[in-house]
């Protein structure tokens, strides 16, 4: 487990970090963006576009209700099933007890639900979730944990921080027992309480996990709370385990968040505004559907290596946007992804030579929000 990540560089003038995941299904670069396949595929997204990309995200809650377990087994995990070579992530359902809550009923063994699908009767506990993961094949897991209103109160937040402690706990050890050659992280709760974070990130480092996340952010609180807790949060992790920032996805939420120390991150952001005609650049958002597209007769990015800026106009893009073309979506998305993988890789490259302040200071004098 020593080999997972290797710290490769640190920038000298702020916490912005280069490292190198290693596991089963390849290596891992980071920072990175993970692209989301809830349920086993990318939306509007062909599998060759996602070739440039290393890992991809999924999600137990999505996919044990469907396909379900049996078409799993039947496939021998996600990665024959869905012919993906490279490493996957799951997220284990947690967000889907605060995203549904009208649908669930939390206890400390676990937590029932009712399916979005059909209202069937469901139960997951923190032990069941690591095993539906290692049923899936994932190579990096995560525990069941509670994510919570960013303004709850504090004994609420105190009651949900030790039961999502005691969750990881229960994980930890149905994962050490039941070795599947995967990597299991922590995530860190606490709401809008940096004292709930700093009990929940010292309790889940002393169980020696691969990787620790911060959750609960980016769910409605203001970006200078979201960057406050983020820096606070990371300051308290590992600095020899990766850091994982959930849901976070806005470029320069992004960019703010590496230089404070964040190695990876997912969202469904560039592809769910890509299905709706906003696409990104070094100079912000382009709104595809206004009219000040209709006349332009070059790409998105004039300096982009995409298939959707070699080949069509933004002229052509917003036409099909227009004309409800479902090649609009999946031109947009390809875009959208290849954006945020270049992005990536020019911090990781700035990181690497030194030069990460310079390249953040560009960023935002470039980048207009």
């Amino acid at each position: 487990m020593s080999d997972f990540f290797r710290l490769e560089k640190q920038c000298s003038q702020t916490d912005a970090r280069a490292g190198l995941i290693q596991t089963e299904h390849g290596k891992i670069e980071t920072p990175v963006f993970m692209p989301v396949g809830t349920g086993g595929a990318v939306k509007a997204v062909p599998f060759n576009f996602l070739n440039n990309h290393p890992i991809i995200l999924a999600n137990t809650y999505h996919l044990y209700l469907r396909p379900g377990t049996e078409v799993l087994k039947y496939y021998k995990g996600l990665h024959n099933f869905i012919g993906w070579e490279k490493p996957v992530l799951t997220d284990s359902g947690g967000y889907q007890i605060f995203s549904l809550a009208k649908l669930n009923n939390i206890t400390d063994e676990g937590f029932y639900f009712r399916s979005h699908i059909d209202g069937s009767p469901h139960f997951f506990s923190p032990e069941k979730v690591i095993e539906l993961q290692n049923l899936i094949g994932a190579d990096i897991i995560m525990p069941l944990d509670e994510c919570l209103p960013f303004t709850s109160g504090q004994n609420q937040v105190e009651n949900s921080v030790k039961r999502t402690l005691a969750w990881a706990q229960k994980a930890a050890v149905y994962h050490n027992s039941n070795p599947a050659g995967n990597f299991l992280f922590g995530i860190v709760q606490g709401a809008g309480y940096q004292s709930y974070r700093k009990m929940c990130a010292a309790e889940l480092t002393a169980l020696g996990l691969d990787g620790y996340a911060i959750g609960g952010l980016s769910v409605g609180e203001e970006k200078k709370q979201m960057y406050a807790l983020t820096g606070y949060t990371a300051a308290l992790l590992p600095e020899r385990k990766p850091r994982y920032l959930m849901g976070v996805g806005a470029p320069e939420d992004i960019v703010e968040s590496v230089k404070m120390g964040i190695d990876m991150f997912d969202c469904v952001l560039p592809t769910r505004n890509a299905r709706n005609a906003t696409v990104y650049t070094g100079k912000g958002k382009i709104l595809l559907r206004n009219n000040e597209n209709k006349y332009i007769d070059y790409p998105i990015e004039e300096d982009c290596g995409c298939y959707t800026c070699q080949h069509f106009s933004r002229g052509y893009l917003r036409h099909l946007f227009k004309s409800r073309e479902i090649n609009a979506c999946i031109l947009a998305s390809i875009h959208n992804l290849f954006f945020y993988k270049r992005l990536m890789s020019k911090m990781r490259q700035a990181i690497l030579a030194g030069n990460f302040k310079a390249f953040y200071e560009n960023f935002f004098n470039n980048y207009k929000i």
